[in-house]
């Protein structure tokens, strides 16, 4: 059997272009790093809308965290995690199945 590699032979600093990193041009890794970005931008802001109309809820209603779990059917720290709009630990999905859960529809619109 072979062993097994563990060691790191390259570690991209943060804040630098990765597509570069790989070895594109740099005008086509401005350009890929560029749409990137834009992707990301797109996908947090999404989430974020999403986590507004669940934490908009708990307020409306004056749930405690607690009693939101409940009904949403997550942790306690979950729904924390929402009002505190830490989009990195969610998908899209999730966000959708509890704003679907506190009986709100999600449709999606391409512009």
């Amino acid at each position: 059997m072979k062993p097994k590699d563990d060691a790191i032979s390259h570690v991209t600093l943060a804040g630098v272009n990765i597509f570069e990193e790989l070895g594109f041009d740099p005008q086509e890794a401005a350009s890929l790093q560029a749409e990137s970005d834009a992707q990301i931008a797109g996908m947090i802001e999404i989430k974020e809308n999403l986590m507004t109309e669940i934490a908009d809820w708990i307020a409306a209603s004056h749930l405690k965290q607690a009693e939101a779990a409940e009904k949403l059917h997550v942790s306690r720290p979950r729904v924390s995690d929402v009002v505190n709009k830490k989009v990195a630990k969610f998908t899209v999905d999730t966000l959708i199945e509890m704003v679907q859960r506190i009986g709100k529809k999600v449709q999606v619109a391409v512009v």
